[in-house]
């Protein structure tokens, strides 16, 4: 399937010189996203998965109906403060600022092989403080897989000692 036919390409959003890509238009057919998740699980298969953790918000549309597909449980990663029990959290850079990442300190035992799960690979700033938060606990990261890779802004460089997985490339 090509999934770029299912994924819409907005110009000038955010700001101007930005080519969004949006998800929405390949989420809403059932069929592409049923089997863009069969894909992702595909790649996967091999791989002796405890967990999917996805960062908020895309990443749980992702990551969630994954780790239905594979029989595994799915921890958010959500932004800091929005966890009811004791988190842990990780603070990252945004192009105008910082905000932080949080997860549940009982969400992933010592050992546990944690695939994560996101809709895009851009810079690598999200996945890496999400891969920090999933170590801090313990975790071992079996996987690292995307929806989407923007090729260009070479977030796959920051991920070199992870198995990367990503559906669809832009270059």
């Amino acid at each position: 399937m090509n999934y770029k036919d299912y994924i819409r390409v907005i110009p000038d959003f955010p700001e101007k010189g930005i080519r969004f890509k949006d998800i929405t238009t390949l989420l809403k057919d059932g069929k592409a996203y049923q089997q863009a998740i069969e894909d992702m699980a595909a790649f996967v298969a091999d791989r002796e998965i405890d967990l999917v953790a996805g960062p908020e918000a895309r990443g749980f549309v992702i990551g969630a109906p994954l780790a239905y597909k594979l029989g595994v449980g799915f921890v958010p990663i959500r932004k800091a403060g929005k966890l009811p029990a004791e988190t842990i959290q990780v603070d990252y850079s945004l192009e105008y600022g910082k905000d932080a990442l949080a997860i549940h300190t009982d969400a992933i035992q010592p050992g546990q092989r944690v695939l994560i799960a996101d809709d895009l690979l851009a810079t690598g700033g999200t996945i890496n403080s999400t891969i920090q938060l999933v170590e801090k606990l313990g975790g071992k990261v079996a996987g690292v897989a995307f929806l989407i890779e923007l090729k260009y802004l070479n977030g796959r460089d920051k991920l070199k000692e992870y198995d990367v997985f990503s559906l669809v490339q832009y270059d």
